[in-house]
């Protein structure tokens, strides 16, 4: 290897070390998504809701957006958690978390594009967990959510470089994975797997992050990564991808993740595949909406109340 070479991979690895902390209701939340939801304590959702007043203030608006059609106005967090539900406050939340933590950076894609498809994975990762009885569908669903935190890291620290890559893949049609070995010698796998290990992920989901293009590579016993895998095909094949048609077929069930989740799920080969790719069409709006609603505006409160 050049001198030039080798000092400009040193570079690289520098400048990806120098990552971002996570959200300051990340690991709390975290905690609270092990939780069975029949155990989730009311209260601790309130309290964490309410811990930064961006994010309530973000919350409330979307609860009384047209997005859930509700009769009476919501004031307070309390009461939005009540009509919205534990399962959508999450997702609110988790969602509303991750913009704050990237409303300032300089992104190198379009940003809508990037939260679609992440929520859209979120969304098939725990839609497929449910149905072939995958033994953590929360879980399934956050991997599914954070799998391509490399893309934002990407964009972070190279926003230059990645629009040329972005770009490249979109001319010619190839999956982002690709391109981006070409041109920059790393994927978003490995970056996003990074910042995982940087905000203490847990091991599985760090997994899933850094192998869901490469599941023959990944460590025995996580099916996550194959599941996150099949999410991620399931989503770019519905128009939940990077905001462009890939010009190659795809065959899940010949794909070796199919095989390795089955190891673990054997319902997964008596699901119907072609029924349950028709049925993600109405996942597809209700992501499109939930985006619109977080990412394409800023909440209109400054303040909040506080529950008691």
């Amino acid at each position: 290897m050049s001198n030039a070479l080798r000092d400009g991979l040193r570079k690289k690895v520098e400048r990806l070390r120098t990552l971002p902390s996570s959200p300051a209701v990340l690991q709390p939340l975290l905690e609270l998504l092990r939780l069975a939801p029949d155990s989730i304590d009311l209260r601790k959702v309130v309290e964490l809701v309410s811990y930064d007043k961006t994010i309530a203030a973000q919350c409330l608006r979307i609860a009384n957006s047209p997005l859930y059609g509700r009769a009476r106005a919501t004031e307070s967090i309390k009461a939005a958690v009540v009509s919205l539900g534990i399962q959508r406050v999450e997702d609110i939340l988790l969602t509303c978390c991750l913009h704050k933590f990237s409303s300032g950076a300089k992104w190198a894609g379009d940003p809508l594009v990037f939260w679609r498809h992440s929520l859209g994975c979120a969304a098939v990762c725990r839609e497929l967990a449910l149905r072939i009885e995958f033994r953590e569908p929360e879980k399934a669903y956050l991997a599914g959510l954070l799998h391509d935190l490399g893309v934002l890291v990407n964009s972070l620290a190279y926003p230059e470089e990645y629009s040329k890559v972005i770009a490249e893949a979109q001319a010619k049609g190839v999956p982002l994975v690709e391109q981006e070995m070409k041109d920059l010698g790393f994927t978003h796998c490995e970056s996003g797997s990074i910042l995982g290990a940087s905000w203490k992920l847990p091991k599985s989901i760090n997994e899933a992050i850094a192998f869901h293009h490469n599941v023959e590579k990944a460590p025995p016993d996580n099916p996550l990564v194959a599941l996150v895998h099949i999410g991620d095909l399931l989503c770019r094949l519905a128009g939940l991808g990077y905001g462009y048609e890939e010009w190659r077929s795809v065959e899940l069930a010949a794909d070796p993740a199919w095989e390795e989740l089955a190891k673990h799920c054997p319902r997964l080969k008596k699901m119907d595949l072609a029924r349950f790719t028709l049925d993600l069409e109405a996942i597809v709006p209700g992501v499109q909406a939930l985006v619109e609603a977080v990412f394409a505006s800023k909440p209109e409160h400054s303040e909040v109340e506080t529950p008691c």
